[in-house]
C-alpha cells in the first residue's frame, strides 16, 4: 500500500508532466486490452509527445490502419525505408505489422513517454533501444522529452 507521501509525489510528479507536457504537442490516451502486457496495462493513461523519430525500442502511438479512428499503442522493432514494424509486447494478443505491415511515420501519433496513471505505476517508461518498456525512476524527463 502507498504511503500519503508516496500517493502525493506520484501526482505531482503527474501533474508536472502534464504541465510540461502541455507546453510541447500532446495527447492522453488509456490502453485497451493486453496487447502491450508486461510493459503496459489495461487502464493504463499514458502521455503521448510528437518528439523526432521513432528509434527502435519506443513506444508509440498510431492510427490503426484499418480502422483509423481507433488509436494504438506499439513497441517499434524495426525502422526500415519502407515504414516502421511495429509490434506489441504480448504478442499473442497483439494485432500489429505482422497483420497490417509497415507503417508510414506520418500515422504515428507520436512516441509514449510517461504513464500517470495508475499513481502506484506513475512514471517515465524508458525508450529507445529498451526491449524491456520498464519504468525509469520518477523524476526529470530523460533527454529529449
Amino acid at each position: 500500500m502507498l504511503s500519503k507521501l508516496s500517493l502525493c509525489a506520484a501526482l505531482g510528479a503527474s501533474v508536472l508532466a502534464l504541465v510540461a507536457a502541455e507546453r510541447t504537442r500532446f495527447r492522453r490516451v488509456q490502453v485497451e486490452g493486453t496487447s502491450m502486457m508486461p510493459t503496459l496495462a489495461h487502464g493504463d493513461r499514458l502521455v503521448v509527445v510528437r518528439a523526432g523519430s521513432p528509434l527502435v525500442g519506443d513506444l508509440v502511438a498510431l492510427h490503426d490502419p484499418a480502422e483509423p479512428e481507433r488509436l494504438l499503442v506499439k513497441r517499434v522493432v524495426a525502422v526500415l525505408p519502407a515504414g516502421l514494424e511495429v509490434r506489441g509486447d504480448n504478442q499473442a494478443a497483439s494485432r500489429d505489422s505482422r497483420a497490417f505491415g509497415l507503417v508510414e511515420p506520418s500515422r504515428l501519433i507520436g512516441k509514449v513517454v510517461y504513464r500517470y496513471f495508475p499513481p502506484a505505476r506513475a512514471g517515465f517508461l524508458r525508450q529507445s533501444g529498451s526491449s524491456s518498456g520498464t519504468l525509469v525512476q520518477d523524476g526529470p524527463a530523460p533527454e529529449g522529452y
